[in-house]
C-alpha cells in the first residue's frame, strides 16, 4: 500500500454470525458472508475495511477467527482497496503477536490503541507503539479515550508520529478542534476522523479519510458525503448530513454495534446477532434504531421497500436470504 494515497471511506465493518451450538456462545462466524460483505462496501466506494475493530466485536473473537476474518476482507480488496487490522491488547507482546498474524494474513496496515485497561506514563506509550511498529506493517494510532485510560492529545500524537512506520491517526474522541491541533504540530500527519457524528467538521479541519461505521447499512451515501465534503459542496454535504444525522449518532453510544446491526437488518441486509457481552437491543431501543433508519430513508427518497414494523422487537428478518 502507497501511504501516500491512505484515506478515503474505510468501513469499520461488523462481523455476520450464525447459530451454532459448538461454537463460542453458539454463534460461529459466517467468513463467508463477511467476504461478501466487504466486497459490496468497496464495491459501493469505501476505501477499505477495518478488521478486528471495536465495531467488529474484536473482544469477542478467537484467534483463529480473527485470523480468517483478516484473509476473508484480503480477498475481498484484492489490490484497489486497504484492510486495516485492529491489533489492541494490554501487553506489547500480545499487540505484536497480533500485527505479525495481520502482515501474515496480508493486510495493508494496522490499528493500534494504547494499552488497555492500563494508565501508561508517555515513555511507556512511545515503547508500546515503537514495538508494534517495529513489526513493519504501516500504523494507524487509535486516540479512543472512552476505551481506554488514556487521552492521546496532538502532543502526544506529535511525538507518536515521529516514529518509523507510523503514518497516521485516528481520532475518536468526538473532538474536531483535535484534528487541526494535531495537524498544527505534525503537519505530514493522515489524520482520520474516527467519530461518524463529527465527520463532517473533522475533514474541514484537515482529516483525510473516515473510519466509519455508516457504511455498514448506506455505504454509498457515507461515500457521497465525504467527497461532497472533501470536494467543497458544502450545501449538499450540510443537506445530505442532516439526512443522516440519526444515523450518524449511533456510533460511540451504548448499543452502537446492536444499532449498526439492527439498521442493516432493516435495510435488507444482513446485520444479525452480538456475541456476549453484547446482547439483544431493548424494546425502546430497538424502536428508536428504526425510527432512525425510517427517518433518513425517507429524507433520502431511496424507495427502500422496508420489512417488518419498527415498532415490534423482532420484526425485522436477520435470517433473511440476503447474503452481503
Amino acid at each position: 500500500m502507497d501511504v501516500k494515497e491512505f484515506g478515503g471511506v474505510i468501513a469499520a465493518s461488523v462481523i455476520p454470525y450464525q447459530s451454532d451450538e459448538r461454537a463460542p456462545a453458539g454463534l460461529r462466524v459466517d467468513v463467508a458472508r463477511y467476504e461478501s460483505h466487504c466486497d459490496w462496501l468497496m464495491r459501493s466506494g469505501c476505501a477499505g475495511v477495518v478488521v478486528n475493530s471495536s465495531m467488529g466485536e474484536d473482544g469477542a473473537l478467537t484467534t483463529d477467527e480473527r485470523r480468517e476474518l483478516t484473509r476473508a476482507a484480503v480477498r475481498a480488496a484484492g489490490t484497489s482497496a486497504q484492510v486495516v487490522v485492529g491489533v489492541h491488547g494490554l501487553g506489547a507482546h500480545r499487540v505484536v503477536e497480533r500485527a505479525t498474524h495481520a502482515a501474515e494474513d496480508g493486510a495493508d496496515a494496522v490499528l493500534c490503541l494504547p494499552p488497555l485497561a492500563y494508565e501508561p506514563t508517555f515513555a511507556e506509550l512511545m515503547r508500546h507503539f515503537e514495538a508494534v511498529a517495529g513489526v513493519g506493517l504501516p500504523v494507524v494510532v487509535c486516540n479512543n479515550p472512552a476505551v481506554c485510560q488514556v487521552d492521546l492529545t496532538p502532543a502526544m500524537l506529535a511525538e507518536i508520529v515521529s516514529l518509523d512506520n507510523v503514518v497516521a491517526v485516528c481520532d475518536f474522541s468526538g473532538r474536531p478542534d483535535r484534528v487541526w491541533k494535531t495537524l498544527a504540530l505534525a503537519p505530514d500527519t493522515i489524520v482520520m476522523a474516527g467519530t461518524d457524528g463529527t465527520v463532517v467538521e473533522s475533514l474541514l479541519s484537515g482529516a483525510r479519510a473516515w473510519i466509519a461505521a455508516l457504511p455498514n447499512l448506506l455505504a454509498d451515501h457515507a461515500v457521497r458525503l465525504f467527497e461532497l465534503v472533501q470536494s467543497g459542496h458544502l450545501v449538499q454535504a450540510q443537506a445530505l448530513r442532516l439526512a443522516l444525522d440519526g444515523l450518524l449518532r449511533w456510533n460511540g453510544r451504548p448499543g452502537d454495534v446492536q444499532r449498526v446491526k439492527s439498521g442493516m437488518d432493516y435495510c435488507g441486509r444482513y446485520g444479525g446477532p452480538c456475541r456476549p457481552p453484547r446482547h439483544a437491543l431493548s424494546a425502546a431501543l430497538f424502536a428508536e434504531v428504526h425510527r432512525d433508519v425510517l427517518s433518513s430513508l425517507t429524507a433520502l427518497d431511496l424507495g427502500v421497500a422496508l420489512r417488518g414494523d419498527p415498532r415490534e422487537p423482532g420484526a425485522c428478518c436477520p435470517e433473511s436470504g440476503d447474503t452481503g
